[in-house]
Parts: C-alpha cells; sequence; structure tokens
C-alpha cells in the first residue's frame, strides 16, 4: 500500500483493514492471494469493486462461517481429517488414499464452490475489472507445465480460485483449459510479481503483506513434529522471499539511479505477522472455534500495524481504486 496507490497480499485474513486504513492517505490498487488466501482476496476484492468496504467485511465473515465444520457430520469429518494428518506427522503407519480415489473429494470440491458462488456472480468479474479497479491476482501451480502461474482480473474464475487451493492430497486437481492446476502454496504464497506487473501509474508504493508462516524462530526444534513444523513453514515462506528480494533489489536500482523512476516505482514492503505458530495440521482445520480464532488475532494483528503507520511524506489520493 502507498499514499499513491496501496497493494495488499493477503496470506491471512483480517477486515479490520478495510474498515480503518486511512483512505485518504492510501488508495488500494491491487490484492492477490493463494489458497485459502485466495478466497479472502476474492472476497475482499469483489466487496470493494461491486459496492463497498462494509461489503467486503460482510463477505469475508460470511465465507468463512459458511467454510467452518459447524454441523456435526461436517464436524466429524474435519476433526477425523485433522487428526490423521496429527497421526501422519507423528510416524504413525496410515492407510494412503488418492484424492482420486476418494469420493468425498469431489463432494468437498463442489461444496466449496457452491459456497463461492453463493457470494460471487463469477459472470460480472470481467465488467468489474479495469484500469480504475484493484487488480485482483489469484497464485496456482501449473502441475504439467510445472510452473507457476497466476489469474488476473477477468480470468478469475470459479475454477482458478477451486484451483489455488485445491491441496493435492485432499482434492483431485483442477482442470482449466486442457491444464491441469494444483494449490498455489506451492507456487506464489501470496503473488507479488503478478501485483507489480502493471501500468507505471498503477505500480504500488507500497506493499502490505499479510503472513501467516513465522519468518523466524527461537528454539531450533527437535522433536519430530517440530522439525516437520518448521520445514512446512520454511517451505511456505520461499516463494514469498524470493518475490520480495526482486521488489527490494528494484528499489535498491532506483535507489542508485540505475533505473528510471520514469518507468518504475520504489515499493515500501511493510509485514503484518501472524505472530503464532500452528501445528501442520491445522492447514486442513475448519473447526469454527479454531477460524473464530484466527479471526480474532487477525483483528489483533490488523490493528497493532495500523497504530504503527506512520507515512513518510503525504501524498494527495491518486484517481481510481477501491
Amino acid at each position: 500500500m502507498n499514499a499513491d496507490g496501496a497493494t495488499f497480499a493477503e496470506s491471512g485474513r483480517s477486515g479490520r483493514l478495510f474498515r480503518e486504513w486511512d483512505r485518504d492517505e492510501y488508495e488500494l490498487v491491487g490484492i492477490s492471494g493463494t489458497s485459502g488466501g485466495a478466497f479472502s482476496a476474492l472476497m475482499a476484492w469483489y466487496g470493494l469493486v461491486s459496492e463497498d468496504e462494509e461489503r467486503a467485511i460482510e463477505l469475508l465473515d460470511s465465507l468463512w462461517s459458511d467454510l467452518a465444520a459447524d454441523d456435526f457430520g461436517d464436524w466429524v469429518a474435519n476433526s477425523w481429517m485433522v487428526g490423521l494428518k496429527w497421526m501422519e506427522n507423528s510416524v504413525f503407519p496410515l492407510p494412503q488414499l488418492s484424492p482420486y480415489q476418494n469420493p468425498s473429494s469431489g463432494l468437498g470440491k463442489r461444496g466449496i464452490r457452491r459456497v463461492l458462488e453463493r457470494y460471487v456472480d463469477f459472470d460480472e468479474i470481467p465488467e468489474l475489472s479495469g484500469h480504475d479497479t484493484p487488480e485482483l491476482v489469484i497464485g496456482t501451480v501449473n502441475l504439467n507445465a510445472g510452473v507457476f502461474e497466476t489469474f488476473t482480473n477477468e480470468d478469475v474464475t470459479a475454477k482458478a480460485i477451486l484451483a489455488s487451493a485445491a491441496l493435492p492430497q485432499m482434492f483431485e486437481a483442477v482442470e482449466i483449459d486442457g491444464d491441469n492446476y494444483w494449490d498455489g502454496v506451492f507456487s506464489h504464497n501470496p503473488p507479488v510479481e503478478g501485483l507489480m506487473n502493471v501500468s507505471v501509474d498503477r505500480k504500488p508504493e507500497e506493499l502490505w503483506v499479510i503472513q501467516i508462516n513465522p519468518q523466524e524462530r527461537d528454539v531450533n526444534p527437535t522433536s519430530l513434529n517440530d522439525i516437520l513444523d518448521r520445514r512446512n513453514e520454511l517451505f511456505g515462506n520461499i516463494s514469498l522471499n524470493q518475490e520480495l528480494r526482486t521488489v527490494k533489489r528494484v528499489n535498491e536500482w532506483i535507489e542508485r539511479g540505475d533505473l528510471s523512476t520514469e518507468n518504475f516505482t520504489r515499493t515500501e514492503i511493510r509485514k503484518i505477522p501472524l505472530g503464532e505458530s500452528y501445528h501442520a495440521a491445522t492447514k486442513f482445520d475448519r473447526s469454527k472455534p479454531f477460524i473464530d480464532d484466527l479471526l480474532e488475532l487477525g483483528e489483533q494483528r490488523a490493528a497493532e500495524f495500523l497504530d504503527d503507520l506512520e507515512p513518510e511524506s503525504p501524498v494527495p489520493r491518486a484517481d481510481g481504486g477501491g
């Protein structure tokens, strides 16, 4: 985000950012997300461009409420899945079943799609996209080509969102235009480069990254569970750090005068860390208490971030944006 253009990279969830950021100082020019963050990015973007900030917050709350495992059957299934992941990390010998052999995989994917389409008219996205609205960038990985891919603005469909959240051990790959896609956590988590590949007048001067996986750990992991958790955290941060490193390198070239400010914009990176560490199995956890705890934590972190936010030099609000 910046005083001329603001960008969210949604790696988590926090409605408070939309309620309380200074709209006279900051204009939103883009939002991105991967996996669960893709759900949040979509709802936030759709609410903002179709109505306003309050609608974005309403959609975020409604989506995660609907995705929560709150009825008995769903709660049992969710508890079973999370328990299995705990035992796998504890090296219990367990039978393995491919999602292509598991009928619940297709049911789960169809259920998620129904929830998404309850709140988003995907046919409206192309006409809502444009130069004067924030960029929407969703991260995936093309498993056939072996490359990272993003779906942007009018290319964001229900299938693209499902692909971004298609955990390989849970869901079949999502086929789009003859290629198969998996969870974007293997690629951009969340996408940053896609937010920067815009015209110079829309390039963000600040990037606000909501970072779920902790960057640093004071304690050396020694138990198998802790080792696997730390490996998962490092894996989740690799692609993010690589993309942020590119942004920092461009900043250095601009400061040295190697790049013209007519074509390139310096982008300040600000992180909003979750500040908590969770077992890898919780990535599968849809229990309502756990989701509520995450939402509350997001509210706290957003408040702390906004309290500490002090723009270096006020700049008049630019035209456009949400």
